[in-house]
């Protein structure tokens, strides 16, 4: 009889030699396919099972979210063009708004791309001040206070999409 027990072999990379198995099935697993979770080390398989079960989005969610984050980072970014330096402490509590207003409207239903989605929403509804600024800034009057402006609405725009993503993001996927 040996003590040595035979080598174990990932099972996605059978010329791996491994000492690591998924502590869910069992599977021997190189440390390039296990993924750390607060129980230990897990295969890729297992864990995309169980995250099926956190996601709740129905279709409609992201016509919803895409509406109420462009509509209200439009509206914020309406009130930063007035605000000037002021936005820099509006931005992040007009983010956090936006993303509870989004998550109250969805039903605080949750998806891998739900957050990236609202966040892409945010960054569009931010946007069109940004154009007509560019666009007054090529046609030159008023310098100055268009450079200005249109800083003031790039750190808006900036500040809420990163607000808003980080705040939906919630539970992390990998």
């Amino acid at each position: 009889m040996s003590d040595n027990p035979s080598p174990l072999y990932c099972a996605n990379h059978p010329n791996v030699e491994t000492g690591l198995r998924c502590n869910n099935c069992s599977k021997p697993i190189c440390p390039k396919c296990a993924v750390l979770t607060p129980t230990g080390y897990r295969c890729r398989e297992c864990l995309r099972s169980q995250q099926k079960v956190f996601e709740t989005t129905v279709w409609y969610d992201y016509p919803l979210a895409l509406g109420i984050a462009a509509i209200l980072a439009f509206l914020g970014s309406l009130l930063a063009s007035i605000m000037g330096f002021f936005t820099l402490f509006i931005a992040p509590i007009a983010g956090v708004i936006i993303a509870e207003a989004t998550r109250w409207v969805i039903r605080r239903r949750r998806s891998e791309r739900l957050f990236r989605f609202s966040a892409a929403a945010a960054a569009i509804g931010g946007f069109p001040l940004v154009l007509m600024l560019l666009i007054s800034l090529l046609q030159g009057v008023g310098l100055m206070n268009i450079i200005w402006s249109l800083i003031w609405q790039i750190v808006y725009t900036v500040t809420v999409t990163s607000t808003l993503y980080y705040r939906l993001k919630g539970i992390r996927f990998q």
